[in-house]
């Protein structure tokens, strides 16, 4: 099990995640289209979002 914060990328924002890498992946593409309004998810923020996805203790 993993998990994301997307406050370490977009500050402001309370929404986390857990789950495989690639579920949250998912779930973190769509939250960025809709909760933030983007409407390309960039291969770079995909790598940030990695590298920002750590280990749940």
């Amino acid at each position: 099990m993993k998990k994301f914060r997307c406050g370490d990328l977009v500050p402001g924002c309370a929404m986390t995640f857990s789950g495989s890498t690639e579920e949250i992946l998912a779930a973190v593409g769509s939250h960025a289209r809709h909760d933030h309004g983007m409407t390309e998810v960039s291969p770079e923020l995909v790598a940030q979002v990695r590298g920002a996805i750590t280990p749940v203790a």
